[in-house]
């Protein structure tokens, strides 16, 4: 089992036993930022499961930097029986990059970043687009090691709504969160295994029109609870309400 208390570092690869050598940004971060030092260890994960308990054995900083490691155990934690995906509306300013912050934290397998009418935010194709979907990754990427988990989430390419409604038809269950509906997510029958996906609005709400498109692909749409959540922060909060009344945290 994993020792919670030390830092995690990305790598391509984890050797089960043996060397291995950590390097890149990743290198530069142990030896400058965490100050690693002979003797001390870390953890070793490819973010798709593979993780090992390392000890340092040398370490060289500057802009070349490496960190040489011995392996002294290794695991692979399998993902969940029933993944969560959230399709998350592009949100303005860093909304966006908070919303993955915190469902990266409360365990989503994979983020859909969605183009919905209301999005101020619309993230168009080309340099600036390329640029905002990097930081997303790059966010989940940070999240999930500060979060010492095994699996790093795929953030997809976005989606407009006709694409977000394929995606739904694929679903063993498929939620869109709104505040103004009688059902309520505990109202729900949830798979033990498959694949959920969370479809969570941008600040001015889901339209009629996407709501009756994502219905038709067969979503359904629930509440939390009685108050409104941000689009910042509805993902997590539903994370962790199906984390408890499912396997998932189990």
């Amino acid at each position: 089992m994993p020792d919670t208390t030390l830092p995690v570092f990305l790598a391509a690869s984890v050797p089960s036993s043996g060397r291995a050598v950590l390097d890149g940004e990743e290198a530069r971060h142990a030896a400058t930022v965490r100050r690693l030092r002979v003797g001390e260890r870390l953890v070793l994960s490819d973010g798709a499961g593979a993780m090992a308990r390392c000890v340092v054995e040398g370490v060289q900083a500057g802009r070349d930097a490496s960190v040489t490691l011995t392996v002294e155990s290794s695991w692979t934690e399998e993902p969940p029986a029933l993944r969560v995906l959230v399709a998350q509306a592009l949100a303005k300013g860093d909304r966006g990059e908070l919303a993955v912050e915190l469902a990266t934290e409360a365990g989503v397998d994979a983020i859909v970043p969605w183009r919905a009418a209301r999005s101020v935010a619309k993230w168009e194709d080309g340099g600036r687009g390329d640029k905002a979907l990097a930081r997303w990754r790059s966010t989940a990427r940070a999240a999930a090691k500060q979060a010492r988990r095994a699996h790093v989430p795929d953030v997809t390419e976005p989606v407009t709504t006709g694409e977000l409604a394929g995606l739904v038809a694929t679903m063993s269950l498929a939620i869109v969160l709104e505040s103004d509906v009688p059902e309520r997510l505990t109202d729900l029958v949830l798979p033990d295994a498959g694949d959920v996906l969370l479809v969570v609005g941008p600040e001015g709400g889901v339209t009629d029109e996407e709501l009756a498109v994502l219905k038709e692909a067969g979503a359904r749409a629930v509440r939390l609870g009685t108050t409104v959540l941000r689009t910042s922060t509805a993902a997590a909060v539903a994370l962790g309400a199906l984390g408890a009344l499912t396997t998932r945290w189990q």
